[in-house]
């Protein structure tokens, strides 16, 4: 390349974008870029850290439409890859030189065109190629950005196929800016998940968050921009005004919303959320075992936050529409089946457990018989339902009805029209005199709990755990101040053997609940809690017991509060058993009349289907409950209730059951995008990651030696060679890193004064099961050193700057000329690369298979350094023409290599031209989607770099060490 030639090289702000590992001058001072992102106005923001003196390891952020010299040219210069400085190396076995180059491969993103999974086996977790499909499907290209709905069934690990996307989209520099919305009571859970198996760091902005965060940011400081990766509760977003504000300014790699059914109501406030954030991120992951409503437009919007041009006719549509953005599958699909075999024990029966009312309770049937739910002949509420209200507050608890029964005596003392509510009231009047003088022992429930609490061991002495489940706050309440006693726990144990968890405490106690009683040590052994539980809650680390002490009248909550113990990672085989009250009064609607027939429909269409949802056609809880009251008034029975329900449901709708109906183990590999085979559990495909260093623990061993060759003294570093534990004292630079691990952990483990990390897998999980055996804290002292980990980061980029301003190392090698290795990047108009080649140059031949060239040339960690002097400046002077020979190899190849995008983007195209959905968005948004297509495709020349040369000896004599 000539001198001309050279100088038209790519400059920042000119339509290309800068590669992580960079290193740039800004204010005369250098920098390493470590992510580039395009703004609409500002041209590329530049995240980067200092690595000169005066701004070592300060992190800042540049954007090249502003920064300028006096003079008004740019203010961010890119090292013209001709002006390379080559230097020798004179580290023992080259060390530094091929630390140097696997850093740069480790901080360059995989590009788009790579759709295989990079670091799938890297985590503390199962390698389950199910649990691998969505990230599958993410990298896919079937869709222009990495949008999907998660929509496996309870219990099959959505989280854990949240965090492998995540740290997908991370390897390829789409996961700098994170965002992860979920219900407040799973905050903790889902942020605990994503550090201590994937090590992705998460900073938690629940109540005491803010208030936390407020005292550590600049007064009216954007909290999105002072943390890249935050986890917060949809509640809290969408009830704060000022968070509102704050979002429409921030853009996010990727997205993430649990339990998205709660998205689906438009108008509302968790709606306008979505609505807010779908256009403000690349990446959008929706997850919900329960998606839709049974209401085709409703879904339909759902899945236009992933894709407006998905879905023509938002009245009708099929899975093949949105195959694309959908992956679901459910206990019973082959590739689940058979990998969890001997690995996720099958649920036991749902046991009923009749429990025959006491005469107290049977005076209270009475009374509802007669007066509220004749046979024949009308209530004497004039609200249809109210008596249902009454009924199930009773089928609950005593207490639970004297609430109600309460509650309900206000209501109509305020209407004060005592001939319209005069019957009524007397009514209520009695049923206050029937359930006032009640205790436990006029319970029969209670006394059939305590039995089965006793017979499954749950006592004093004992370790049994158990979930108690119940729709009524009153009569969790009541279970907690009564059980304990009876089981004979006394002193302090009696306070603490039993917990309640509801939806009327905070996220704080919510959260508090489910960590304690997922932790060996603490001594709660009872959790007494409501349908608030049923969604997205872990209770099966120490439980495998579970009790409806009522029953809710919805098959769809019956398998959300089951999922909680039946879910992957559960040890022993799940126990569920309902307390069913039975009575002999005529006409009396005890717990036979529906509770315990929806508990056997539930459990018939789990073994069958692997989901119950699909069974009344309505997928709302709430739904189910309403129109199964409504038909008890007309007569009909629990089953011909389902059957009604879901006949009506086969009209319009009837199409949704494709995706919530048993999957078809023929369809399942299209829908998720697996390689047709004839194994449809076979492993998504590897990524082709060029790696120098074989594994991350010869990097990390080197690169330790490297930049703190007396680690022992200087961070008081310790190795235990059998078991892989490193312990050691994390310095000044690498404790600002550590900020954005969760405030929780940095102060329990103490991690600004010691960390313990180790690269043995064994070792890390083992700590995570003590965590979780411990009285005091769920953390790990002892954290898995993965690719994504802060440390493993830090010494990449320490490693990188221990080279100066645009130096590249000159390497002995077996070869007989000189060898330049360079780096080539195409990107796309968003800054993204599209095409990433690892040259090696000799004369005008040129590969691109940088790794193999020196593996063939003898470079390794066995290679002697002879410390033989080299011809630097001949070697130089070739560097214009090896930069010349690696552009025209890749402008020779470069259509060739845009195959793997175009044939997906023609074909969202084609999609988008047949597109016609004024209903839901228009023509401006058809328009955007055209523009976001066109963006996607490679532009411009490709930026090059030199990052080394290989050189065989000369015949001098050894240079001095």
């Amino acid at each position: 390349m000539t001198a001309q030639q050279s100088s038209r090289q790519p400059t920042p702000g000119a339509g290309t974008s800068l590669p992580p590992g960079a290193q740039i001058v800004v204010r005369d001072e250098e920098w390493l870029v470590k992510n580039v992102t395009r703004t609409e106005h500002d041209g590329d923001r530049i995240e980067a850290v200092g690595i000169s003196e005066f701004v070592r390891d300060q992190e800042a952020v540049f954007f090249t439409g502003l920064e300028r010299t006096r003079d008004g040219a740019p203010g961010i210069e890119l090292m013209d890859p001709a002006k390379t400085t080559l230097i020798s190396d004179d580290s023992p076995n080259f060390r530094r030189s091929r630390l140097f180059l696997e850093a740069i491969l480790r901080k360059t993103p995989l590009p788009q065109s790579e759709r295989g999974l990079a670091l799938a086996d890297s985590f503390l977790l199962d390698p389950l190629p199910y649990q691998q499909r969505p990230a599958q499907l993410a990298l896919s290209g079937r869709n222009l950005r990495p949008r999907m709905l998660i929509a496996d069934v309870v219990g099959l690990g959505k989280t854990l196929e949240i965090g492998l996307t995540l740290a997908e989209l991370i390897r390829r520099g789409r996961g700098e800016r994170i965002l992860v919305v979920t219900p407040q009571h799973v905050l903790e859970q889902f942020q605990h998940e994503m550090w201590t198996r994937f090590a992705i760091p998460l900073i938690r902005l629940d109540s005491a968050g803010i208030e936390r965060i407020q005292r550590e940011i600049p007064a009216g400081r954007n909290p999105f921009t002072f943390f890249k990766r935050v986890i917060v509760s949809i509640d809290t977003l969408k009830n704060t005004d000022q968070y509102k504000h704050h979002l429409e300014h921030i853009r996010w790699d990727a997205v993430v919303i649990d339990e998205s059914h709660n998205l689906i109501n438009r108008g509302s406030l968790r709606n306008q959320l979505a609505q807010l954030l779908a256009p403000q991120t690349d990446a959008l992951i929706l997850a919900s075992a329960t998606p839709h409503n049974g209401n085709a437009r409703s879904f339909a919007e759902l899945i236009a936050l992933l894709d407006p041009a998905a879905i023509r006719d938002p009245e009708r549509y099929s899975a093949e529409d949105i195959k694309h953005l959908f992956i679901r599958r459910t206990k019973v699909s082959a590739e689940v089946r058979e990998k969890m075999s001997g690995q996720w024990a099958d649920r036991g029966p749902s046991e009923s457990v009749h429990s025959p009312a006491t005469p107290a309770e049977e005076k209270i049937f009475e009374e509802l018989a007669q007066v509220w739910l004749p046979a024949e002949g009308s209530s004497v509420s004039d609200v249809p339902l109210f008596p249902y209200t009454l009924l199930k507050s009773f089928l609950s608890s005593h207490a639970a009805l004297s609430s109600t029964v309460e509650a309900r005596i206000k209501t109509l003392v305020k209407k004060d029209d005592p001939e319209a509510t005069g019957a009524e009231l007397a009514a209520l009047q009695r049923l206050r005199d029937l359930t006032a003088g009640m205790t436990e022992q006029d319970s029969a429930k209670f006394t059939a709990l305590v039995g089965q609490l006793k017979a499954i061991g749950v006592g004093p002495r004992s370790e049994t755990r158990v979930v108690v489940f119940s729709e009524r706050v009153q009569t969790l309440e009541w279970l907690r101040s009564t059980v304990p006693a009876a089981l004979g726990f006394k002193g302090k144990a009696l306070e603490e053997a039993a917990r309640v968890m509801h939806g009327g405490l905070s996220d704080e106690q919510q959260m508090q609940c489910v960590e304690d009683f997922g932790l060996a040590d603490a001594p709660v052994r009872i959790l007494f809690t409501g349908d608030v539980a049923s969604e997205g809650v872990n209770l099966h680390r120490q439980c495998h017991q579970l009790i409806h002490y009522d029953v809710p009248w919805s098959l769809i909550r019956i398998e959300q509060r089951n999922g909680r113990i039946d879910r992957y990672g559960q040890a022993h085989q799940p126990q569920f058993r309902a307390l069913i009250l039975t009575s002999d009064v005529d006409g009396a609607k005890d717990d036979r009349t529906v509770a315990e027939r929806l508990l056997e429909r539930e459990d018939e269409a789990h073994r069958s289907l692997g989901t119950a949802e699909a069974v009344s056609g309505l997928y709302r809880a709430e739904a189910e409950e309403k129109s199964l009251i409504q038909d008890l008034l007309k007569g009909r029975t629990v089953d011909e209730s389902l059957q009604h329900t879901a006949e009506q449901a086969g009209g319009a709708d009837d199409f949704l059951a494709d995706f919530f109906a048993q999957v078809d183990d023929t369809t399942e590999p299209a829908a998720t995008d697996a390689p047709a085979s004839d194994d449809s559990s076979a492993a998504p495909p590897q990524a082709h990651v060029p790696r120098l260093f074989t594994t991350t623990r010869e990097f990390v061993d080197e690169a330790v030696r490297e930049v703190f060759p007396d680690a022992q003294q200087s961070l008081g570093m310790d190795r235990d060679p059998e078991n892989g534990l490193i312990s050691f004292k994390p310095p000044a630079d690498l404790v600002h890193r550590l900020k954005a691990l969760p405030p929780d952990y940095r102060r329990e483990q103490r991690l600004s004064e010691r960390l313990l990390v180790t690269l043995n897998r064994k070792l890390a999980d083992r700590s995570l099961v003590r965590a979780r055996e411990s009285g005091t804290s769920s953390w790990p002292e002892i954290s898995l050193l993965t690719d994504l980990h802060p440390v493993v980061e830090w010494l990449t980029d320490k490693v990188l700057v221990k080279l100066g301003r645009q130096e590249a190392p000159v390497i002995t090698a077996d070869v007989e000329a000189p060898v330049y290795l360079v780096q080539g990047i195409y990107s796309n108009a968003l800054g993204r690369p599209t095409v990433v080649k690892w040259m090696a140059v000799t004369g005008d031949k040129v590969t691109d298979d940088m790794v193999g060239t020196l593996r063939e040339a003898g470079i390794g960690p066995t290679m002697a350094n002879p410390l033989r002097r080299h011809d630097v400046d001949g070697l130089r002077a070739g560097i214009p023409d090896a930069l010349e020979a690696a552009e025209a190899f890749l402008s020779r190849h470069s259509s060739e290599w845009d195959e793997a995008l175009l044939a997906p983007i023609e074909k969202y195209r084609q999609r988008l031209g047949k597109w016609e959905q004024p209903t839901l968005a228009g023509e401006e948004t058809k328009d955007e989607l055209s523009r976001l297509a066109d963006s996607l495709l490679t532009t411009g020349r490709p930026m090059l770099r030199v990052l080394a040369v290989l050189d065989s000896a000369h015949d001098g004599s050894l240079a001095q060490a």
